[in-house]
């Protein structure tokens, strides 16, 4: 069939160096009919035209020469089983002479050389010499050494490939095993992300809330003169220092309150005045020095 098809790819080539299209038709008719005469049919009806002539030129060309061919190698044949027809009469008219007739041998006879026969048939030798059979067997035992070697081959081929195999499906029953169990852990690790994210909202809702306090807690320190040198140790020496004025001031105040009891009096009201003043004063300016010396202390 490639031969056909390559040949009726050169179609172009042979129609220019064959003859006249008229011929080529007159070739093609008569190979048309031929063959479907051969086979008990017409010629369909179709347009002959150059190129299904040439087409249908190169095909009848093709199928002739292989016509011719077979026909050669089937008269080849043919001779060739005359010859072996030939022959076989031959020996037999020899067998009989000899009394070798298959006739007159026992079944056993007949049996084994039948057997021989087949074995001959079996091993593809032309005879039945020992040599003969002795070569058939020695390219046997080779050919059967090279298979037993390629099975060989293939059983250690296989056995890695079961290994292989027998390891993936391992893995893959892990695989398996692994994925069921992140599947499973999905549900409790999605609730505590969502846990988290929710702490996380509320955290960062209390950092916003924390930074507006130190914010505001900052100004009002900045509001009322704190600085950075006002530890804890100064305020503490500063309420002592403020116990020890209360102390100070609390006669004075009992004094005051005596005098409320008197009737007023508006010199002695403006005395009382002027000496509280001055003592208001001499009390203030003895917590401005106290705080003074904490303060250098502390520096």
């Amino acid at each position: 069939m490639s031969e056909i098809a390559s040949s009726l790819g050169d179609a172009p080539s042979i129609d220019s160096k064959s003859g006249s299209d008229a011929v080529r038709i007159a070739e093609v008719k008569a190979w048309l009919t031929s063959q479907f005469e051969a086979v008990g049919k017409e010629v369909p009806e179709f347009e002959y035209n150059s190129r299904s002539v040439a087409y249908l030129y190169n095909l009848a060309t093709i199928s002739q020469a292989k016509t011719q061919a077979a026909n050669i190698v089937a008269s080849d044949f043919r001779q060739k089983a005359a010859e072996y027809r030939s022959q076989a009469a031959r020996m037999r008219e020899i067998l009989e002479a000899s009394g070798l007739a298959q006739e007159s041998l026992a079944s056993n006879i007949v049996a084994s050389a039948q057997a021989l026969a087949n074995v001959a048939n079996l091993l593809n030798i032309r005879d039945t010499e020992l040599s003969s059979f002795l070569i058939a067997m020695g390219d046997i035992s080779l050919r059967k050494t090279s298979v037993e070697e390629k099975r060989a081959k293939v059983q250690k081929d296989s056995k890695i490939l079961l290994d292989y195999t027998r390891k993936a499906l391992s893995r893959l029953s892990y695989l398996k095993r692994t994925l069921a169990q992140l599947e499973d852990d999905v549900p409790p690790c999605e609730a505590q992300i969502e846990n988290w994210k929710t702490n996380l909202a509320v955290m960062a809702s209390k950092e916003r809330q924390y930074t507006q306090q130190y914010a505001n807690y900052k100004t009002a320190l900045g509001r009322v003169g704190y600085t950075p040198e006002i530890s804890h140790g100064v305020l503490v020496e500063m309420a002592e220092h403020r116990k020890e004025l209360e102390k100070k001031t609390k006669p004075i105040l009992e004094t005051l309150r005596s005098y409320q009891d008197l009737p007023p009096d508006k010199a002695l009201a403006a005395l009382a005045i002027e000496d509280k003043k001055r003592q208001f004063a001499a009390a203030e300016k003895y917590l401005e020095d106290v705080l003074q010396s904490a303060l250098a202390s502390t520096d």
